[in-house]
């Protein structure tokens, strides 16, 4: 079956970024002028996705108005003539087709990938997790997409990390498939941030999925694990005997904007690849570093 939809847990208080969370959602921070939101919403769309489906909580319906027709504010563009900001407005509110559920406790990331079991139906999907933004030329979820599309497995997007941030993640063990020039992994295990000695190995996934309906018998079966939560790795490490699972070493750079400094990277990052701040940008860099 083809992939249509994505879900993308958004529920989370975003303390890392207080006080600017206090108020509004940390997915609505802003990398320049576009929401971090938006960039994995952007990146879904390229991917060939129809639906998103936020798993929200209170305070989180800046999200779903972004996606949603402004009408004040698309009139006034309109009635002043500025045509290309009425673009950009409609072009968000016209991407895809957006739908929310909420997660009324937060139980963890597992539990936020079962709450969207009804809106999901009997399908496979895809998961999204929006402290992650990725670049590359082909959008990292298509990827996992098209192997899915050619292994019929569940397939989790996997990054090298130096052996000392192991415990950050959850990291995979398992071996290489023939043919597959190194990039696929027929995964044997899967622990969420272990101890650098202890883990599996230093493949890691930073929050891109595809998945079938069985995680959610799994999840619901998964008991609460790293910090009380229940949580999804530890559902997908059942999935080897139940079906199989894949890993893909994705093509492209993560930014990690869940954290202080990789926000800064991302900011920095995405500056210098616009044409109209490019110049710019390397002089204040420049002049900040003397």
């Amino acid at each position: 079956m083809r992939v249509r939809k994505a879900v993308i847990p958004v529920a989370g208080l975003g303390t890392r970024f207080l006080p600017a969370t206090k108020a509004i959602p940390k997915e609505m921070i802003p990398i320049i002028d576009k929401p971090m939101i938006q960039y994995i919403v952007e990146e879904c769309v390229g991917a060939g996705i129809e639906e998103i489906i936020f798993v929200t909580a209170r305070g989180k319906d800046a999200i779903l108005d972004h996606f949603d027709i402004s009408f004040e504010l698309e009139t006034t563009l309109r009635a002043k003539g500025k045509a290309d900001l009425l673009k950009i407005c409609t072009e968000v509110s016209q991407m895809v087709t957006v739908t929310a559920v909420r997660q009324k406790e937060a139980l963890g990331l597992g539990h936020a990938v079962l709450t969207a079991k009804s809106a999901v139906g009997n399908e496979p999907f895809a998961v999204l997790l929006g402290d992650d933004l990725v670049v590359s030329k082909v959008p990292c979820i298509r990827q996992l997409i098209s192997v899915f599309e050619k292994r019929e497995q569940p397939v989790i997007g996997v990054m090298q990390v130096p052996r000392e941030e192991t415990g950050k993640y959850g990291i995979i063990g398992g071996k290489e498939i023939a043919g597959s020039g190194g990039k696929l992994i027929q995964v044997k295990t899967m622990v969420e941030k272990p101890k650098p000695a202890s883990a599996p190995s230093n493949l890691a996934c930073p929050g891109r999925y595809v998945l079938t309906p069985k995680i959610f018998e799994l999840l619901e079966k998964t008991k609460p694990g790293a910090g009380g939560e229940i949580q999804l790795t530890d559902a997908l490490a059942k999935l080897p005997d139940n079906g199989g699972l894949l890993a893909c070493i994705f093509d492209g750079r993560r930014y990690d904007t869940g954290d202080k400094l990789g926000y800064i990277e991302a900011t920095i990052a995405f500056a210098l690849q616009r044409p109209e701040f490019k110049k710019s940008v390397r002089e204040l860099l420049t002049r900040y570093s003397q």
